[in-house]
């Protein structure tokens, strides 16, 4: 990469000399881009909304997950890295990017590595100039030559999701000391320069070797981020330790987040473990406007015996929510039904709209008419545990593709017995399963549960092998490409996606298509409910359930901004009292 020069073509792929391009005409500069409309910050805010800039550095943050690790790596297929080190949820914690997105607004990014963004309307370019302060750990300046060393990594040694989105870029340019521009073959993935900004993590190039990058290791790498890797015992803790001189510390878009000194990342083998590290009298309730997403037990439908539609509606029909909901969880939980849970892009409860039936106009068998209508919800049962008039529905369906009774085990025509197994990586999922196990032994199925360590669970699920799992699809208010991971026809034959169900579907391939073209939040939330009808008609998992508040529990020496972020809570934006 040390080759590049000013004005030079970056072809992906290819570190060799470049064709010099008169470039379209440039855009404004901003400092800030939104997915729909503008940005909600001016030029000059001093802070984000949810952040309080008199907050105390100081104090010890713990996050604790249950499994367990074996790599630093997130970036690469190979190991099973923690949360927390570059994580949409936990934070950016060692790895700054070059865009910051606002917990506070469906999806607006502003600026961090880079100090300037230019776009025009039709997005076929993004150009960033990177801010002359940014800094490795290490006090290497970040620089156009480590993006475009990132930017090459990610697309030949990164995870899947790296190539895709790469692969829609035709060219990275140099255009100035501290600028350089990405250009697309079209404007038509109206994320992708949001996505190249926001989550693209920015390497440094003086200090990884690309030979040995896609290796799993246990060796911290360095960032930019405001905390840096200070310990590690393997499997269990990861120990991050504020950097003082984190170069962005006084930017306001960092101006009152990252205000303890470490964050341990605590890692737990089963959940009364995880319990007893941490111990608290009272929950309180928080407000969160993003949409709930969905936990489900996912079907994987490459194998033979959840390929037909109705077997997996029958395994539906045969989990009772109520039952478990009051009998494991005291009745705290909502059942799920969306992939887009409780938000204007839910397809629940609202009818198909004239601009969705045109959109699905060419799949139109492929959404249950219950859908179309919008008076479609999951099952509910008699909360017994042994619903008859569930289990008869079941059994209806299942005969209707060949399997019947015999004595007490259900078979196929050749007397084979309805069969498989439930993975699960942590007790809790075994203790669920094993009540939708006791519902399935009543109508004949034979639902072995088995409890694996967590590297192994990684490793099969990356690699799709499994029968039935659980899963957690979370959602924002701007989904977006994660999608096409997620869902995609492609996405079913590359391992080490998310698309663990086997979706291989024209139709959602085409909706994806149509909330990425989206220009108006109107032509979006149309695209995304028309994703939700086919997902929710294509029974690709057993729906589970929902917390309808988000429920923390924190040491009262533990304190947070008056402010609430729209999508929830922000561990980043929280400080300690450190005279306790």
């Amino acid at each position: 990469m040390s080759g590049v020069m000013n004005r030079r073509v970056f072809c992906l792929g290819t570190v060799g000399a470049g064709l010099l391009l008169s470039l379209p005409a440039r855009a404004a500069p901003v400092h800030g881009i939104a997915m729909h409309g503008d940005p909600a910050l001016p030029a000059n805010f001093d802070h984000l909304p949810y952040a309080d800039p008199a907050a105390p550095k100081g104090g010890t943050f713990a996050l604790g997950f249950p499994g367990s690790f074996d790599s630093l790596n997130p970036f690469i297929v190979k190991g099973n890295a923690p949360r927390g080190l570059s994580d949409a949820l936990y934070g950016n914690n060692v790895w700054d990017t070059l865009l910051f997105r606002s917990a506070d607004e469906a999806f607006s990014l502003y600026g961090l590595l880079a100090e300037g963004v230019e776009m025009p309307a039709d997005r076929s370019w993004v150009e960033f100039t990177l801010n002359a302060k940014a800094a490795f750990a290490d006090g290497q300046p970040v620089t156009v030559d480590d993006v475009l060393f990132t930017v090459d990594l990610l697309k030949n040694k990164g995870r899947p999701v790296h190539k895709r989105r790469f692969d829609k870029v035709v060219s990275v340019d140099r255009v100035g000391e501290r600028s350089l521009r990405f250009s697309f073959a079209d404007g038509a993935d109206r994320e992708l320069p949001f996505l190249i900004g926001g989550y693209m993590p920015i390497l440094p190039r003086h200090a990884i070797d690309p030979d040995t990058f896609d290796q799993s290791s246990m060796k911290p790498m360095l960032g930019s981020g405001p905390y840096q890797v200070a310990g590690v015992d393997e499997g269990r803790q990861v120990v991050l330790k504020r950097n003082p001189a984190y170069w962005a510390r006084e930017l306001p878009i960092k101006r009152g987040l990252d205000n303890f000194d470490e964050i341990h990342i605590e890692y737990f083998k089963d959940s009364t473990a995880y319990f007893e590290a941490f111990k608290s009298g009272a929950f309180e309730k928080v407000r969160n406007g993003a949409p709930k997403g969905m936990t489900g037990f996912v079907f994987n439908t490459r194998r033979d015996l959840f390929k037909d539609v109705r077997v997996r509606e029958a395994l539906i029909l045969l989990f009772d929510f109520e039952a478990v909901n009051r009998t494991l969880y005291y009745g705290a939980y909502a059942r799920s039904g969306s992939y887009f849970e409780g938000s204007s892009l839910s397809a629940i409860g609202i009818p198909t709209s004239d601009a969705e039936k045109a959109l699905l106009a060419p799949f139109a068998d492929q959404v249950r008419p219950d859908v179309m209508a919008g008076t479609y919800a999951p099952p509910v049962s008699d909360g017994s545990g042994r619903d008859r008039k569930a289990l008869r529905a079941a059994l209806d369906l299942l005969g209707q593709v060949g399997w019947k009774l015999d004595g007490r085990q259900l078979v196929d025509a050749s007397g084979k017995p309805f069969a498989f197994e439930f993975m699960a990586k942590v007790p809790d999922e075994e203790r669920l399963a094993l009540a939708y196990q006791a519902t399935l032994k009543l109508v004949g199925i034979d639902m072995s549960v088995r409890l694996v360590d967590s590297t192994q669970y990684y490793d099969r699920q990356k690699s799709f092998d499994f029968d039935m799992l659980e899963m957690i699809w979370t959602a924002s208010l701007s989904p977006g490409n994660e999608q096409m991971n997620r869902w995609s026809q492609k996405a079913a034959v590359t391992e080490g996606t998310f698309n663990y169900a086997g979706v291989s579907s024209p139709a959602v391939d085409a909706m994806i298509d149509a909330l990425l073209a989206a220009t108006g939040q109107t032509e979006f939330e149309t695209a995304v409910r028309a994703l939700d009808r086919l997902l929710i008609s294509g029974l690709y998992c057993v729906p589970l359930f929902h917390l309808p508040e988000d429920l923390v529990a924190r040491w009262t020496r533990i304190h947070r901004p008056d402010a609430t972020a729209l999508t929830g809570i922000q561990p980043s934006a929280w400080w300690a009292d450190v005279k306790s």
